[in-house]
């Protein structure tokens, strides 16, 4: 069975910097929340570190080689905010600039459209020194940021994403404490929260200011809360609590200037001094398109005792919170870091986000991946079938939802190279091309193969 995709459609690979980049104390970058915690003791897997990575710094024009030779239309990749303002002030290193220019104009040159995220997690460490993303002014630097990129590089930037997956950045980084800056203070938390919320609206405004055609969206992760035991009456309101602290909240910032009601009870005086007045009119924006990051559903089995169930949600998209956990069913189906497979809530997802906010008018699908760690065979070959099983599937489930109505206009392969994942080090494997970290030699997986037949062909065949 064929599964057609429109004519239209963006397909593409995605990457972040200090996932990638390397390079980490070159050409006057500064230092970053990910280079102190990666450096702090039993932090990372391994004590695993981004400073060389990919070597992607150095060999990038290696890399959009290897996307010409996969044929793929787009490219997302972040900029590392420390390689242009070290200190997250007003002072520019015109080396990062450079280093920029070089990578777009190369990507042009190549065929390959673009596509810039503005925040992937590696926030300057002077500014996390003074309260980071829990700090309000941060959203106004960040904001002096984005407008600083939109003008050097807008002239051929036309899709900007401000800020990658601002869950992950708010309660992984400032409650959870399992990625950096590593806190664990919900207050914190919840700050960051509204104040990634905030600095996304800012900066939308000041990347049109200064370039009025710009498309402006955000990347939001995702996950359909699955109730696993529907007669327990009291977990319809930890669902609901899950899903406002990661579904509802950014989205219905930028689209209504409302946060959860639910979720703003539960939080209490949490939210006390953080939303200021004027603060919900400020964060109704308009945008061209929504990012959406999705690896999987969650299942939700049981309701914690305490009255406040978000307070614990853990590393997304999986249920490793206190109160989920795997469903059975899924007993030998997991990726190699531990999440299930459910290319049907890819589908589910879109839909929903098409039935409940319709005035969205295009969803980017800019991760979707998953972690399979095969190394190469004794002939150099790399043959990943559970990554093709897992590509194949989700994009039947998502030509499905298109053909439903879902307004879905791009993919992006998560990762285009193995690379640094976060805590993880590099324990897991989650790209269509492997790399060997001790030779930085690349390799295009067996799944990279499939992906070079999926772009040219505008379909995934079951």
């Amino acid at each position: 069975m064929s599964h057609a995709f429109p004519s239209d459609f963006l397909w593409g690979t995605a990457t972040a910097s200090y996932q990638i980049e390397g390079a980490a104390a070159v050409d006057g970058r500064g230092v970053s929340i990910w280079d102190t915690f990666s450096k702090t003791e039993g932090k990372v897997k391994n004590g695993d570190t981004g400073d060389m990575a990919c070597d992607h710094y150095n060999r990038f024009p290696e890399d959009i080689a290897l996307m010409q030779e996969l044929g793929v239309k787009a490219y997302r990749f972040s900029i590392a905010w420390p390689r242009l303002f070290p200190k997250g002030d007003g002072v520019r290193e015109e080396r990062g600039f450079d280093f920029y220019n070089r990578l777009i104009n190369a990507l042009i040159a190549a065929g390959i459209e673009p596509m810039v995220t503005l925040y992937h997690w590696d926030l300057p460490q002077t500014l996390e020194d003074k309260g980071g993303w829990a700090n309000r002014e941060t959203a106004f630097a960040f904001a002096d940021y984005a407008a600083a990129c939109a003008q050097a590089f807008g002239d051929r930037i036309k899709n900007w994403i401000t800020i990658n997956e601002p869950w992950c950045v708010s309660w992984l980084g400032y409650s959870i404490g399992v990625h950096a800056p590593g806190k664990k203070d919900y207050r914190a938390a919840v700050a960051a929260a509204h104040h990634t919320a905030l600095a996304h609206a800012l900066a939308t405004r000041s990347i049109k200011a200064a370039q009025p055609t710009a498309k402006v969206g955000i990347t939001v992760n995702m996950t359909n809360y699955v109730n696993e035991n529907p007669e327990d009456a009291s977990l319809a309101e930890v669902v609901d609590l899950l899903d406002g602290n990661l579904n509802r909240w950014w989205i219905g910032a930028i689209q209504e200037g409302k946060y959860p009601a639910t979720l703003i009870t539960a939080y209490g005086d949490l939210v006390e001094g953080t939303i200021l007045p004027g603060d919900m009119d400020l964060l109704k924006c308009d945008n061209e398109f929504l990012g959406v990051n999705y690896y999987s559903d969650s299942f939700v089995r049981t309701a914690r005792p305490e009255d406040k169930p978000f307070r614990e949600s853990a590393y997304l998209p999986l249920d490793v919170r206190a109160n989920t956990s795997i469903p059975e069913r899924f007993t030998g189906k997991l990726t190699d870091i531990g999440w299930p497979v459910t290319p049907h809530g890819l589908k589910n997802l879109v839909l929903r986000i098409h039935d409940d906010w319709p005035e969205i008018t295009a969803i980017n699908i800019t991760e979707n991946g998953c972690a399979i760690n095969d190394e190469p065979d004794a002939n150099g070959l790399v043959n990943d079938q559970r990554r093709i099983d897992y590509l194949r599937a989700h994009l039947s489930e998502l030509s499905d939802a298109i053909a439903q109505g879902a307004p879905v206009k791009a993919y992006f392969a998560w990762s285009l190279l193995d690379n640094y994942e976060w805590a993880e080090g590099y324990s897991q494997r989650f790209g269509i091309i492997h790399v060997d970290y001790q030779t930085q030699k690349r390799t295009i997986k067996a799944s990279g193969h499939e992906f070079k037949k999926i772009v040219a062909n505008n379909f995934v065949t079951d």
